[in-house]
């Protein structure tokens, strides 16, 4: 891609969809050794806070509809990982939790994935991480350019 502009959105996308890819691929070899899907893993991550959260909240955390969660969390509920209870302040919502098997289960992936999680120099994975958030804000926050 030598003399391409970063300012052209094709290179930045192409960039990020490579590294995004890449890192699933990654990340997914890692969670098969454990039977567990990059969906899973993702809604465990957001779930091992302890705190519960609505099944709308961790759909978008996870990335998906809320049909695709539902099918997701009724399976994490039969492995015995994660259980729904009514939410005491709005008895109409349900909060989603980990078991204590799912907090044994979640501690022993994230050792795993940590273990071999490559890692970038000193300050690169906070500059990265800060890049990221800021691009992300910035697109979640400029409405799209009409096409001419």
């Amino acid at each position: 891609m030598a003399g391409r502009s970063a300012r052209e959105p094709q290179n930045l996308m192409q960039l990020l969809t490579r590294a995004e890819r890449l890192a699933a691929r990654h990340l997914q070899t890692v969670l098969d050794e454990d039977g567990c899907s990059l969906d899973a893993w993702r809604v465990l991550a957001l779930l091992s806070d302890g705190e519960g959260h609505h099944m709308t909240a961790v759909a978008e955390a996870a990335f998906l509809p809320p049909a695709t969660l539902t099918k997701l969390v009724d399976q994490l509920v039969d492995q015995n990982l994660v259980h729904r209870r009514v939410d005491p302040l709005d008895r109409r919502r349900i909060l989603a939790h980990l078991t204590p098997r799912g907090q044994t289960y979640w501690r022993r992936l994230d050792r795993e994935v940590r273990a071999r999680w490559p890692v970038l120099s000193d300050g690169e994975d906070e500059l990265l991480r800060g890049l990221l958030e800021r691009l992300a804000d910035t697109l979640h926050g400029s409405p799209a350019e009409p096409a001419l």
